[in-house]
């Protein structure tokens, strides 16, 4: 058991750490945007890879910040019988969410996305606007980080599931569920 300790506090350190990190771009976002308004509002041009770089921008945040979301609980849940639930039945639910849902789900978008980036790797791939930016490669090897931090997300979610049900209460809520919303 003191591995599966070690195991979800190394992989919510290192999400955490992530998604703080990556929830940065957001400005970056915003102030691109503001940037490029300007100067196709107010000074009649552009740049196509100034217009990509927050698009790009707004795909990197979500891919890479979603296992930081699964880690706060964050994302869509059906709370209908999860919130009223006692801690074990939350367990369970987790424990089996991760394994015949999560898993599979980033299973498969490994799968799918294996030859995709590693065609575009192949090739070097770029922009197809004229003007648009270099390394699309890049941003597409992010289907792979996505699948890695959901996956450990997903891995640590599970063994908290093992440790609560196993007598380890105190892995059951996070802090910011706990006191009833």
């Amino acid at each position: 058991m003191a591995f599966l300790v070690r195991f979800v506090g190394g992989v919510d350190a290192l999400n955490e750490y992530i998604g703080r990190g990556v929830a940065w771009l957001t400005l970056a976002m915003v102030l691109i945007a503001f940037v490029v308004v300007i100067m196709r509002y107010v000074f009649s041009f552009g740049f196509v890879w100034l217009q990509e770089s927050y698009v790009w921008l707004h795909g990197i945040v979500f891919m890479v910040g979603a296992g930081y979301t699964l880690m706060h609980d964050g994302h869509v849940r059906v709370d209908i019988f999860y919130r009223p639930a006692d801690p074990r039945r939350k367990a369970w639910t987790n424990l089996l969410g991760v394994l015949l849902l999560l898993l599979p789900m980033i299973l498969l978008v490994l799968f799918v996305s294996y030859d995709y980036v590693l065609t575009s790797w192949a090739i070097l791939e770029e922009s197809r606007e004229a003007g648009g930016l270099p390394g699309l490669f890049l941003l597409k090897s992010v289907l792979w980080v996505f699948c890695l931090l959901v996956g450990l997300q997903g891995l640590s979610l599970a063994a908290r599931s093992l440790l609560v049900l196993t007598g380890h209460p105190e892995f059951g809520e996070p802090e910011e569920q706990q006191g009833g919303m």
